[in-house]
């Protein structure tokens, strides 16, 4: 990792479509927390969103999520078979590793494997926008999760100075996600361990620690080992949804009124019922403990399910190769 500099200068003014941060209501009493809180010096902040940049089209990105799209094409950006063959190869790449993780953390193998394939194409696409101002853009022009984001920088700066990596220096996604696996900085700072025991714990760079931090993050959430994730259902004919599509019911009360599921399951395993619309059908599924832990990742059915049949794909790409 590049140690920490503090030539920031050269960073500013590069982005013809952005503003200077500095200039964003909050800022100085947020330099004042850090100083107070952190014991942060006040000067190298200052310099810092004195560099950063509030750039609306994080705004535009954010306000636009890809959930907006329907559920095929939002699938099929994940799903696919170019995604499934790099995928093996990078799963080929570091098989000890995602060995190891198994069975240390009791998570599957190419669900770690699906989740670094969703969030960043196994590392090939990192996020295009400095985290300092994607994180200082939301925290400062994005009320409605000012706190939330206002908290996230408050972790990156401590992370930055944890890691000693310059502020300015690392790419993430529009809403400052970093790395391999896209952490969230608070969840780099919990969740990232150092699986390849170089004592440096970096998720931008070393795909062992990438590995090791997506498997440690999902146990921690509660992931249940050699316990389904989801499965399709039958419904009945004279089946009326609930009006919760959140309803959490056990097997019995799901059968009772008419939903069952395409194999086996205890009577006492809760699930709920999804609903998954295609251009010529829908699609029932059950979702058990371990889907839900995967939307933990993230706040998404679109999301988990993907994670889901990427892994399935995955999964059966490799028996064939067998």
């Amino acid at each position: 990792m590049k140690k920490r500099t503090y030539l920031f200068s050269a960073c500013v003014g590069l982005f013809s479509l952005s503003a200077h941060a500095a200039n964003l209501p909050g800022i100085p009493a947020f330099i004042d927390e850090m100083v107070s809180k952190h014991q942060f010096n006040r000067a190298e902040l200052t310099a810092v969103f004195d560099a950063a940049q509030h750039k609306p089209s994080i705004i535009d990105a954010i306000t636009l999520p890809a959930t907006k799209k329907p559920w095929g094409e939002y699938r099929a950006v994940f799903v696919n078979p170019q995604r499934v063959q790099a995928g093996l190869v990078f799963w080929q790449t570091h098989r000890a590793i995602f060995q190891r993780a198994e069975q240390q953390y009791g998570v599957p193998q190419s669900v770690i494997l699906a989740i670094i394939g969703v969030e960043t194409s196994y590392g090939k696409n990192m996020g295009k926008y400095r985290v300092v101002d994607a994180l200082t853009t939301l925290a400062f022009d994005y009320p409605k999760r000012a706190p939330f984001f206002r908290s996230e920088l408050e972790n990156f700066l401590l992370l930055a100075r944890e890691q000693r990596f310059d502020y300015l220096e690392p790419l993430g996604s529009y809403a400052g996600a970093i790395g391999i696996p896209q952490f969230m900085p608070s969840s780099y700072r919990k969740h990232a361990v150092d699986f390849n025991s170089n004592r440096v714990t970096d998720l931008r760079n070393e795909p062992e620690d990438a590995i090791g931090s997506v498997a440690n993050y999902l146990q921690q959430y509660g992931w249940q080992a050699n316990e389904a994730i989801a499965l399709p259902a039958q419904i009945s004919a004279n089946f009326i949804p609930k009006d919760d599509p959140k309803a959490i019911q056990n097997m019995v009360n799901w059968a009772s009124q008419g939903v069952r599921s395409s194999e086996p399951v205890a009577f006492d395993r809760t699930a709920r019922l999804m609903t998954f619309t295609l251009a010529d059908h829908q699609e029932y599924w059950l979702g058990f403990k371990n889907f839900d832990v995967i939307t933990r990742y993230n706040n998404s059915d679109f999301y988990a399910m993907s994670v889901f049949q990427l892994a399935s794909a995955l999964e059966s790409a490799a028996n064939n190769r067998q």
